[in-house]
């Protein structure tokens, strides 16, 4: 069966919590990967009522560039293996500030000057900030 996305069938209840919990998983493999390679101040913010973006944030921080880089491809081959694969990378090489684009989810790793700069969490703050626990 075929896994759709919450934007397209948003009308047909049983479709969309399916997609939900795919969403949830998904976070869930992306926590655990950051967590694995030590990132920082792990956030995750809701934002299925706001955008039709993606269903969750996944904001973390690295100390270094090495760490940055490691941190993303952590994240990658978590959710590759489990057949979720990234259909936009953005900032990789220079590891400032990596995008992971999985579609539901999105993953941003930052060093902490700038994510201290761009603060996600005060531009999505209309998004509802969740707890690890709270993707169960």
């Amino acid at each position: 069966m075929p896994i759709y996305t919450t934007k397209s069938f948003i009308n047909n209840d049983e479709v969309y919590m399916a997609d939900i919990a795919v969403s949830k998983k998904m976070a869930q493999m992306a926590i655990d990967a950051l967590e694995d390679r030590k990132g920082e101040d792990i956030k995750v913010i809701d934002i299925t009522e706001i955008s039709t973006l993606a269903d969750y944030f996944i904001i973390a921080s690295g100390t270094n560039v090495n760490q940055v880089q490691a941190m993303a491809d952590s994240v990658q081959e978590v959710l590759g293996r489990a057949g979720h694969m990234t259909k936009n990378v953005e900032g990789y090489d220079t590891g400032n500030w990596v995008l992971l684009d999985f579609g539901d989810i999105i993953v941003h790793v930052f060093d902490k000057e700038n994510r201290l700069f761009y603060d996600l969490e005060r531009i999505w703050r209309d998004g509802k900030s969740i707890e690890k626990a709270e993707l169960n």
